[in-house]
């Protein structure tokens, strides 16, 4: 996974946790969201029918109602929880916190749900990065006073919601343009927070600067940035790289919580950091000591199938030939064996 890309993920990603803090303190959650995701949508289905026409032939109803079902996962029921959370005042960096939980629920679903199973040391990397997770929660809990016990349960509904997203997405087997997949989830994040916003009666935007500040910088940074950047690294280099670098967003947004809002920032949230670097670290040698064993792997097997005898006789079951002529694949109806290691990650195209 390119470094640049990785940094900008975890800085983009954590934006939405201060940008959710930005607009806090002028509306409701519901109203940020639907003023942020309204303007974008009329924006991207504008550009729908006169740019990126071609990218929505071919698909089916089922394809754009499987978007719209990840959009409200991934959108609108990961947001809603996370700026409601910070509405109760839980910070940001606490929310950010218990959002890293996701990577372990990920990695212990990746195998059963996606065949992309985790090795000991990528195990090794999560268990590190859980710790990060614990030590910086415990800080930030411990001195945030005034909230309620159960706001902290909020955004690890919204984690819920953000796993459920990625393993539907992995699960697909049409690929769809990053264009028509943005496009269809802003919509359905506007239809559920415009609903949300009028029946409860905050549609009307405040009047204050600060409420637009906030608006722009969500939409820039946090859906443009965070959220496309999300399945553009999931599509390259699977679950368990991509939520490994979720354990880096609860530092980081501590840090940025701290400069920006005065929120508490103390060793113990630098060791998570450490923690959470670390993990990183050893989730991504595991994946490319994996990826050199299957390349030896899939070396040896075409070794072996190279020096099978192509004489009229067949390997018996100790190596020995056996009489009988040496049928083809093509004969027989088995395929021939792999020249390479075969891919461990699906084939979905991510909307961003």
């Amino acid at each position: 996974m390119n470094v640049l890309l990785s940094a900008a993920f975890v800085l983009c990603w954590s934006s939405g946790f201060i940008g959710a803090k930005l607009g806090a303190g002028s509306a409701s959650a519901v109203t940020i969201l639907m003023w942020r995701f309204l303007p974008l949508t009329v924006v991207l289905i504008a550009v729908a029918v006169t740019v990126t026409r071609a990218s929505w032939r071919g698909l089916a109803a089922r394809d754009v109602a499987r978007q719209a079902v990840i959009g409200a996962l991934s959108q609108s029921g990961y947001l809603l929880t996370v700026y409601y959370a910070i509405q109760l005042g839980v910070s940001t960096g606490t929310t950010a916190l218990i959002d890293g939980v996701q990577p372990l629920v990920a990695g212990a679903l990746a195998g059963p749900l996606l065949h992309q199973y985790v090795s000991r040391r990528q195990w090794m990397g999560l268990g590190l990065g859980a710790a990060g997770v614990a030590v910086v929660t415990l800080a930030d809990a411990a001195a945030a006073g005034g909230v309620a016990p159960w706001a902290y349960a909020v955004p690890f509904a919204g984690m819920l919601s953000l796993v459920a997203a990625t393993f539907l997405e992995g699960r697909s087997r049409t690929r769809v343009a990053p264009s028509v997949s943005l496009t269809v989830h802003c919509a359905t994040s506007t239809v559920v927070f415009t609903a949300l916003a009028v029946g409860t009666g905050s549609a009307v935007p405040p009047a204050e600067a600060s409420f637009w500040v906030a608006i722009a910088w969500l939409v820039a940074l946090s859906t443009f940035g965070g959220y496309g950047l999300y399945w553009l690294i999931l599509r390259r280099s699977g679950v368990t790289a991509v939520n490994t670098l979720m354990f880096l967003m609860a530092p980081v947004t501590a840090v940025w919580g701290a400069l920006m809002f005065g929120e508490p920032f103390g060793p113990r949230t630098a060791l998570g950091l450490a923690l959470g670097l670390a993990a990183v670290v050893v989730v991504r040698r595991g994946e490319r000591g994996g990826e050199r064993g299957g390349e030896r792997g899939g070396e040896r097997r075409v070794e072996r199938h190279a020096e099978r005898p192509s004489g009229g006789g067949r390997e018996g079951p100790c190596g020995a030939v056996s009489g009988g002529p040496v049928r083809s694949g093509r004969a027989t109806g088995r395929r021939p064996l792999p020249a390479g290691p075969r891919p461990d990650r699906p084939r979905a195209a991510p909307p961003s």
